[in-house]
């Protein structure tokens, strides 16, 4: 199921984030992009279509969601919430393609956006 949150943004301004958009397209080939979030989520419906805008400018094609809900206790519940530990939505985890090692992650309270914020993790990578 896709998230209807990453749908890009088609008023997002690629030349605005040009560092971040080229980290990623660097590393399109060589990545796999994980995406939990849930369309009733605030925070996703604000932060996750500028990321979908900056993954498609940056040709990201590998790209997987994660539909998450709220249990009745406030814990969240979904593929594969338990095995990394989602707490918080969204939550974004940069993986090699070839390896599966983790190379970046996101969490919905980091103080910049998300392509910023993961761009900065995976310059080493580039």
């Amino acid at each position: 199921m896709k998230l209807e949150t990453m749908r890009p943004n088609p008023v997002w301004d690629a030349d605005s984030y040009e560092d971040a958009v080229d980290v990623f397209e660097a590393l399109a080939d060589d990545i796999v992009v994980k995406v939990w979030g849930g369309d009733w989520c605030k925070d996703c419906r604000a932060q996750l279509p500028d990321f979908g805008a900056a993954l498609d400018a940056a040709g990201v094609e590998r790209v997987e969601h994660y539909p998450v809900e709220k249990a009745d206790d406030g814990s969240k519940i979904g593929p594969e919430v338990e095995e990394y530990g989602i707490e918080l939505i969204p939550t974004v985890v940069v993986e090699d393609s070839g390896t599966g090692a983790e190379l970046a992650w996101f969490v919905e309270d980091a103080e910049l956006p998300i392509a910023v914020h993961l761009a900065e993790q995976l310059e080493s990578n580039v």
